[in-house]
């Protein structure tokens, strides 16, 4: 079985269960430390192949996932996946769509939906969650 990430590591976010997800701009060279067991990323193109295991959810810039019930499946995966495995999310910025995810995945960790996005804010990245409809995504999503 896998570690987990170093909850002070750059872009690890901790959830209110303990489970550590590392968020991350694919724009950005990998972080130094070990490499992720899992990750999901968000772009609207097919992702560069990685040493890892992943999985791609078809979701553009500034916008929403094209496919939402495929995006449930893969967020709930990497929320499961994350308490015995290092998991990470990421898309080119790491703020908009990585955000947004984040704050599902604190959805599926039991933060109330409409202070999800507050809750990545405060302990992710301030900048997370770009625009209304990623915040409207979040608040329907459960």
């Amino acid at each position: 079985m896998a570690g987990t990430w170093d909850s002070d590591a750059a872009g690890v976010l901790r959830l209110p269960s303990g489970r550590l997800v590392r968020g991350r701009a694919l724009l950005r060279p990998v972080p130094p430390g070990p490499a992720p067991d899992f990750a999901l990323y968000l772009l609207g193109h097919r992702p560069p192949r990685v040493a890892w295991e992943s999985r791609w959810v078809r979701w553009h810039d500034f916008w929403l996932p094209a496919d939402r019930g495929s995006t449930f499946e893969a967020l709930h995966e990497a929320w499961s996946r994350a308490p015995a495995e290092r998991v990470e999310v990421a898309c080119m910025g790491g703020h908009g769509r990585t955000g947004t995810a984040l704050a599902c995945l604190a959805v599926l960790d039991g933060v109330p939906a409409e202070q999800a996005v507050g809750y990545v804010r405060e302990h992710y990245n301030r900048r997370a969650v770009e625009t209304p409809w990623q915040r409207q995504f979040v608040e329907g999503f459960a």
